[in-house]
Parts: C-alpha cells; sequence; structure tokens
C-alpha cells in the first residue's frame, strides 16, 4: 500500500534529504532541516508519486490520500495548539509546491489558508492585532483568488490602489485595519462577479482547491516552458507542501526574507540577501516594496539592515546559516520569517548560481576542506561556462549613462528595447538581439527572458522573479532601475533626460547595474583565477583530448587560450570564399579540362600553403586535422544574375557559360551528391593541390621553429574503403614528391570521416587503410535519420515537445541510434587496427551529455568550437568521474 503523505516539523520527521524525488526539493529539506534542530513550523509532503497519480488517472487522486491528509493536519493542530477553521484558535497553513529541482516562480503557492469571515475574527482576538488579521485575509483571498479561481491579479492590485487613493496614502502599509476589511468586501464581491459563485469559505474546501492548483500548476505554459529550457521530465511530477503559517505580517518586530549562504553573483564567501520588517514572502520578490540589506556592511544611506534592526534574529540566522553550509556542504538558498522577534525557517534549497560564483564556490569550498577537488569538478555545470566566455563591456569606450539600478545578473549586453516577452520572441526568432524591459517581470514572461540577450527592470531586488531567473539562464539583468520610467502604452522608457522607443538601442551592465544609451563596445573575457584552478583540476582527472574545430587564426588562437589541445576539424572550403581567392575558385570550377583546373589551383596553392603555416605555427607541434574540401562545388558559384554577370566578367568568361556550368553541377540532394572524397576521385588535382599546401605549410614551420607539425589528413565522405585508398594514394604520391624536393621528411597521417552509416558498418575494411577515424556527427546524424538539419528546425521542435525525442539529435547526440552507430564503428576499427585513433568533430563535441557519451566509447579527443573548449574540457573531466552530461539539480 502507497503512503502520500509525510509529515515533517515538531519532532516528527518521516523525510529527509536523499527523498528528494518523492518529496521534492522543498519538501526533503524541510524534512531535513527539521531532524537536525533547526526551527521549521510543522507540516506535511504530499508526495510527486500522488501528482502521477493524479495525471495518470485523469485528475483524480488516490482514494486514501483524503484520510491520510487528515491525520498529518492533524499532528500540525496538535503540534501548534491551534485548529483548522477554529473560530477562536484558527490553525492557518500554507499550500507550496515543490519538485525535486528548484523551478523558481514557475509554479503556485497560496499562503494563510484557512481564513474566513469567521476565522479571521479568531485571528484578530488571538493576535490582538485587528489591522493584521485583515490584511492576512486579503492576501489570502488575492493569492487564492488567482491562483485557484483563475481571477486576474490586476484586478486585485485596483481594489488595493482604489482603497489608497480613497485613504489619502501611497505605502500598503499606511492602510488601517478598516481599509483592508472595505478591500476584503471589494475583493469578495469582485471574484463572485469573475467567477459566478462566492469566495469558498470553507477551511477543507480552500485547502483541497489550493492542493489542486498546485499540481495543476505543474503543467502551466511556464512551468512547461522552464522544464523544456532546463531538461526537466514532465514525469517527474511536483509535491504539495501543507506547513502551518508563521507571519512576518504581524508588526515591527516580525520580518520576512529570502538569503543566500553565499553571494550568488561572484560567489563571495559572504552573507547576501535582503528582507522587509511587517511582511510575507512574497512581497520580497514581489518588488512592491523595496527589501532591505542583511548586513549592515552592505546597506547604504537610509537603509536599516536585519542585522541592526533585529540583532539577536540575525546573530541565530547567521548561526543557522553556518549549520546549513557544513550540513548541505553546498551554497544554500534560505528562505525566513520572524514573528515577534522568534525565526522560522520555511526553505533551503542548494542556490542558483552565476557561472562566476558557481566556479568560486566550488574552488573556494575544496580549498576550505569542506569539499574535495572532486566533488568541486562536479560541482559546476559545463555548458554553465558559457556565461564566462563572452565579451563585456570595454572599460575604455565612450558611454551615455541614463540610469543606474542592481547589478542583478552579470554580463553585459545590448539590444533593441522591447516591452513584452511575446515581442522579445518574436524579434529574437528573426535573429534581432533584445532587451526584454519590463516594470517587474512574471513566471509568464519566462520564455521572453529566455529570447532575450538581457533583461531591465524598474522594480525588484536582488532576489526578486527577473534577478532570480536571469542569473539561472546566464542573462545579464539589471533590475529596481527606480529611475527609469516605463510607459507600456507608448511604448517607451524615459530616464537621464532621454525618451528611448520601442526598437531602440540600448546597454545593459549586470555587474554594475548600469543601463547606456545605444551600443557600447565590448572587450573578451579574461580567464584567470578559479577558473584556472578548476580547469587544472579538471584536466588532471580528464581521459579525452580537446581538440577545436578552426580554420582562422584568429578561432586558433582563441581556442588555444581556452586550452585546445590541437585542432580536430579545419573546413579547408571556408578559406575558399576570402575575397583574395574566390575568383581563382571559380575559375577551376569553370575550368573545361585538367590543364584548366591545374592553372587555377596553382593561384590558390599560395594561399593555401600560408593558411596551413600559419595554423601548424599556432598549434606548436600539436595535431592538427585537415579535412580535404568537402562540399558540392556549386556552393562557391554564384546564383544572382547581377553576380553571374559580374563573375563571368572578372574571370573572363560569358554569362551563358555561367549557367550552364551552373546546370550541370546542379543536384537534386547535393549534400548526398558529387562531394567529399568524390569530388577527389573525379578532380584529384585539388586534393593534390591541398596535400601539397599542407606538407610544405608544415615543413616550412619545422625549419622555423625546430618543432615539426604531425599533420593529420582527413579525407570525407568515404563510405567505400576503395574511395579512402584511391585518396590515400594521392596523398602520399604529394607527400614523397615533396620531401623529395624539399629534402625534409614529416610523420603524418590519413584518416577518414565517418559520416555515413555504410563507412560505419564496414568500419573493420576501411580502418585497413586509415590511420584515424573522425565522426562527423553533424552528416551522420542527418544521413542516421535521413533528414536534413537545414530543414529539421521546421518540425524537429514539435519532437521534443511531444517527447518523440529527448532532445533535438543536432544539439546533443542521439544516443540510441546515431550513438549506436558510432560505437558499431569504433569497435569494428578497432578489432582491425587496436590502436586506431577515433574523435568527433561534430557540434556535438561541446556538448556535456555527447562528451560522456565519447568518454564511455572509449573514444580518444572531442573537438568542438573555440568557446566551448572549455565546457568540453570541464564535460570531459566529468564523464572521467562517472557525470553524464549536465544536470538539473
Amino acid at each position: 500500500m502507497s503512503k502520500w503523505v509525510y509529515s515533517f516539523g515538531a519532532g516528527f520527521n518521516e523525510g529527509r534529504a536523499e527523498m528528494r524525488n518523492l518529496l521534492g526539493g522543498k519538501g526533503a529539506n524541510l524534512a531535513e532541516m527539521a531532524s537536525i534542530g533547526l526551527p521549521v513550523p510543522p507540516g506535511f509532503t504530499i508526495t510527486t508519486e500522488v501528482c502521477t497519480a493524479y495525471y495518470e488517472n485523469g485528475k483524480n487522486y488516490p482514494a486514501d490520500l483524503d484520510a491520510e491528509v487528515k491525520t498529518a493536519l492533524g499532528r500540525v493542530e496538535a503540534a501548534v495548539g491551534l485548529t483548522f477553521g477554529d473560530a477562536d484558535k484558527p490553525l492557518l497553513v500554507s499550500v507550496r509546491s515543490g519538485a525535486r529541482v528548484s523551478m523558481p516562480g514557475m509554479m503556485d503557492t497560496v499562503l494563510n489558508l484557512g481564513l474566513n469571515d469567521t476565522t479571521v475574527q479568531g485571528l484578530a482576538k488571538a493576535s490582538g492585532d485587528k489591522r493584521f488579521a485583515w490584511d492576512s485575509y486579503r492576501r489570502f483571498i488575492q493569492m487564492y483568488g488567482s491562483v485557484v479561481l483563475g481571477v486576474d491579479h490586476h484586478r486585485f492590485e485596483e481594489i488595493i490602489e482604489s482603497a489608497k487613493l480613497d485613504a489619502g496614502v501611497v505605502e500598503d502599509t499606511a492602510l488601517t485595519a478598516e481599509n483592508w476589511q472595505s478591500v476584503v468586501e471589494g475583493y469578495k464581491d469582485m471574484v463572485a462577479q469573475e467567477t459566478g459563485r462566492p469566495f469558498p469559505m470553507d477551511p477543507h474546501e480552500q485547502l483541497w482547491g489550493a492542493i489542486t492548483a498546485v499540481f495543476g500548476s505543474w503543467m502551466n505554459p511556464r512551468a512547461n516552458t522552464y522544464r523544456r529550457l532546463h531538461d526537466i521530465p514532465a514525469s517527474w511530477g511536483t509535491a504539495v507542501n501543507v506547513q502551518a503559517m508563521v507571519f512576518g505580517n504581524m508588526g515591527l518586530d516580525c520580518a520576512t526574507g529570502v538569503c543566500f549562504t553565499r553571494d550568488p553573483s561572484t560567489g563571495e564567501n559572504s552573507f547576501y540577501g535582503e528582507y522587509l520588517v511587517n511582511a510575507q514572502g512574497e512581497d520580497v520578490v514581489a518588488g512592491i516594496r523595496t527589501p532591505q540589506p542583511m548586513a549592515k556592511a552592505k546597506s547604504k544611506p537610509g537603509e536599516v539592515s536585519m542585522e541592526e534592526a533585529m540583532p539577536n534574529a540575525y546573530a541565530e540566522l547567521m548561526q543557522v546559516r553556518q549549520t546549513l553550509e557544513r550540513h548541505y556542504k553546498d551554497m544554500q538558498d534560505i528562505e525566513f520569517t520572524v514573528q515577534q522577534n522568534k525565526l522560522y525557517m520555511l526553505q533551503t534549497r542548494n542556490g542558483k548560481r552565476t557561472a562566476a560564483a558557481s566556479l568560486r564556490i566550488a574552488v573556494e569550498m575544496a580549498e576550505e576542506g569542506l569539499i574535495d577537488r572532486t566533488e568541486a569538478i562536479k560541482r559546476v555545470n559545463p555548458s554553465s561556462l558559457d556565461q564566462l566566455l563572452h565579451p563585456t563591456l570595454d572599460p575604455k569606450a565612450k558611454r551615455t549613462l541614463i540610469s543606474k539600478g542592481l547589478p542583478a545578473s552579470p554580463g553585459a549586453a545590448c539590444g533593441a528595447v522591447v516591452f513584452s516577452a511575446d515581442d522579445a520572441e518574436a524579434r529574437a526568432a528573426k535573429g534581432e538581439a533584445v532587451i526584454l524591459v519590463r516594470i517587474e517581470t512574471s513566471p509568464e514572461d519566462i520564455s521572453g527572458m529566455h529570447a532575450a540577450r538581457g533583461i531591465l527592470t524598474t522594480r525588484g531586488g536582488m532576489t526578486s522573479h527577473a534577478a532570480v531567473v536571469a542569473r539561472g539562464m546566464g542573462r545579464p539583468c539589471v533590475s529596481g532601475a527606480g529611475g527609469i520610467n516605463v510607459d507600456y502604452g507608448s511604448q517607451t522608457l524615459s530616464a537621464g533626460g532621454h525618451i528611448i522607443n520601442v526598437g531602440d538601442t540600448i546597454t545593459l551592465d549586470g555587474a554594475t547595474g548600469e543601463v547606456f544609451l545605444g551600443t557600447v563596445p565590448m572587450v573578451e573575457p579574461k580567464l584567470a583565477g578559479e577558473f584556472a584552478t578548476l580547469m587544472g583540476w579538471a584536466d588532471a582527472v580528464r581521459r579525452l583530448k580537446v581538440r577545436t574545430n578552426a580554420e582562422t587564426p584568429l578561432d586558433a588562437e582563441t581556442a588555444r587560450k581556452f586550452g585546445a589541445e590541437g585542432i580536430g576539424l579545419c573546413r579547408t572550403e571556408h578559406m575558399f570564399f576570402d575575397p583574395a581567392r574566390i575568383l581563382a575558385v571559380r575559375q577551376m570550377i569553370m575550368a573545361n579540362d585538367e590543364e584548366g583546373r591545374r592553372a587555377a589551383l596553382a593561384k590558390l596553392l599560395p594561399f593555401q600553403r600560408q593558411d596551413f603555416t600559419d595554423l601548424f605555427r599556432i598549434m606548436a607541434g600539436l595535431p592538427v586535422t585537415i579535412r580535404l574540401l568537402d562540399p558540392p562545388l556549386h556552393e562557391f558559384l554564384p546564383h544572382a544574375e547581377a553576380e553571374i554577370a559580374e563573375v563571368a566578367a572578372a574571370i573572363g568568361t560569358d554569362v551563358a557559360s555561367m549557367h550552364r556550368r551552373l546546370d550541370e553541377l546542379s543536384e537534386s540532394n547535393p549534400m548526398l551528391g558529387h562531394r567529399g572524397c568524390r569530388l577527389g576521385i573525379s578532380y584529384p588535382e585539388i586534393n593534390e593541390m591541398q596535400a601539397r599546401a599542407i606538407f610544405e605549410g608544415a615543413i616550412a614551420v619545422a625549419r622555423e621553429t625546430g618543432n615539426a607539425p604531425v599533420p593529420e589528413i582527413m579525407i570525407p565522405l568515404v563510405g567505400i574503403k576503395k574511395e579512402l585508398e584511391i585518396a590515400r594514394k594521392v596523398v602520399d604520391t604529394v607527400a614523397a614528391k615533396v620531401f623529395a624536393e624539399t629534402g625534409v621528411t614529416l610523420e603524418y597521417t590519413v584518416g577518414t570521416m565517418i559520416e555515413l552509416p555504410r563507412a560505419a558498418i564496414t568500419a573493420d575494411k576501411i580502418a585497413e587503410s586509415a590511420d584515424f577515424f573522425s565522426f562527423g556527427t553533424n552528416d551522420l546524424t542527418q544521413t542516421v535519420f535521413g533528414l536534413s538539419r537545414d530543414d529539421a528546425g521546421k518540425f524537429l521542435p514539435s519532437y521534443v515537445e511531444q517527447e518523440i525525442l529527448p532532445k533535438d539529435p543536432f544539439v546533443s547526440l542521439d544516443i540510441e541510434g546515431v550513438g549506436a552507430m558510432i560505437a558499431l564503428a569504433a569497435k569494428l576499427g578497432r578489432q582491425t587496427k587496436p590502436s586506431l585513433k577515433m574523435g568527433i568533430c561534430g557540434e556535438h563535441g561541446g556538448d556535456p551529455a555527447s562528451i560522456a557519451f565519447c568518454e564511455q566509447t572509449g573514444l580518444d579527443y572531442v573537438s568542438c568550437s573555440p568557446y566551448r573548449v572549455p565546457v568540453a574540457r570541464l564535460a570531459a573531466a566529468q564523464a572521467a568521474l562517472g557525470v553524464g552530461g549536465d544536470r538539473t539539480a
């Protein structure tokens, strides 16, 4: 028989931290905090299995759930000496979601549940504070009405604004008990009008309505979007936590706050967070009131820190901070309430953090002895390193400051101003860089926040929704920029004497909180300190080598700076598009015979020789894998009439000849046509020129530096052993000629890309003529699936949404299909040659999950774009330690 409900607090703890899959992160941690003696209000958790059963059974609950809830609720009543629904001493509860991984702001919460027209009187009498009671009641109706009954929350705000206007006050805190009582009546009338039925007065009906709303929120659009962005399966479900209320809004000796045991933006080992006196939890993150800092050292003129206002509770919280870090051995995100100077812990979880903070915290905790180096390597999500590898604002650049807010999430971004999530998505889909500007963000903005390059809000603190979500996404964010006025109606923002319209460009500096007019130039990042330390630890444990895909000196230098151990893919066709050589390429294509082609190729030889010389010099003896010409020839010819005429004149031919050659080269499916090794077999002189350029460049660098490169020459699109044999003979013949001409002999290898299913199936035979295999996973994915990556974007997103595929197979390797081909080819290849070197060079070389597969399959290296090299280095280390790809927790 299944157990659906687990109690916690008041000495009766049925859960523990490692039960997060069943109890959700919040429920598991509440039970854990209670079990180690921290002050946690008692409550109970309805498991994630109930969520699963609820959806599997047509949104019906298990038959015995009601009885378990009643029993658990009775324990809470006994622990606090209050009774749910009692007129004189009513128990009030909070109802919160709690998935196994943190999804901040994505699902729903209801506070003060149990209040009605009768129990509000009992709360007023028991607390001795009528204003507090009616304030709590209006909060409950507002949250329940919005979350459970589906009433637009703006309708509630309209009533409050009207009440403040009538009372002649600005702040909510200035409203009296009578004012709040009037607001409550207005709320109830409006809810009845909107829903067609009175607001529910039965506390048990309220409870089950809230429980059902929380389970329902697991499938709401914003939660679905968040799960898709963070690879969280819908099947995990959420738990529901029901907990006795404690009140931060009972007076000036009460408060509520959100804090982090270390700075989530920088990783600094200092207590970080905000609190509000006489407030409830949602007030801190909603941006309605400006929160105050926790520590005196962080306070500014006019601010009163918690350390000053509530020294005893602050001191106790500092002890809790130390206890939680020692217990969980990670930075914690804490929610707390102070009721009449007594501290209560409402939540702890591993805190969301920026990549920079993640690095610093992992390294410093290892150096402090809290964790070991292996754990530090595992702690940092490899893909998050992307946040550190992109430009920041150039400190020397001129700029026009228009406003300053809070530095909510570091990094810099510039883009066109948009005022809605929908507009952000629409413009970003067209390739436009946008900055999402909102008065305050809400969970409904999640898609637009992801689409935007940066986020700017005029309200909210460092722990607001915008700040927390932006940090998790790696988006620069400036929050609480109160000097900016946003007018949604006119689609403008005004600040610093400037009026900025939708579509105008601004620049954000998330590290300083500054907002600038127009575009501010940026500079490349500098990687040192904790980054270098962690990378050093990672390099010490990883087995896989990490190379880069590069064909320009800039890319090669960038990759070396990021720790690349060679070039795994040099795509020579990219070199041919240079304006100085494209005419010679086109002359070669237009030539009517071999003599004409060789004449054009002779013009290309010096360019290619210099290309390879530059790469060999930069790589300084590291392996450089050069792929011979791969794409079909028509890609190098113009197609627009004006350009055809221009090129014809430049190369000394006529337009009719150009059209005739275009027709000859036209193919129904060129990516499966006359390309790769097939071109080299038809026109061996192309491969001859490229091989000569490679060997002459390598010899030049060997003479110059005394450090001879070892070129790895790769024949593309081989599917038949004989194709490789023919191509290899051309390369070997050229090598012999160049060595004889120069009197210098170099070591070199010849291998092939495995990018066709036939090549994988016959890899044992192909290996007889190959020194190495490089898996071209981009084309291999196309040929295994039988789809074009250029066209698949039209339907692959729906495949992922419908869970036909777990991920886009061009982003993360399809282990079941494409991975099986790679594993087969690797096994067959090494049956023939046990020492056969193997790696991958598609975009998957920078994907952590794909890298984990490469480790498991026994490949020797991965190759990826320059900015993904650090990602791959860390992912390779984690793979060696048995951590499979990115983690959602």
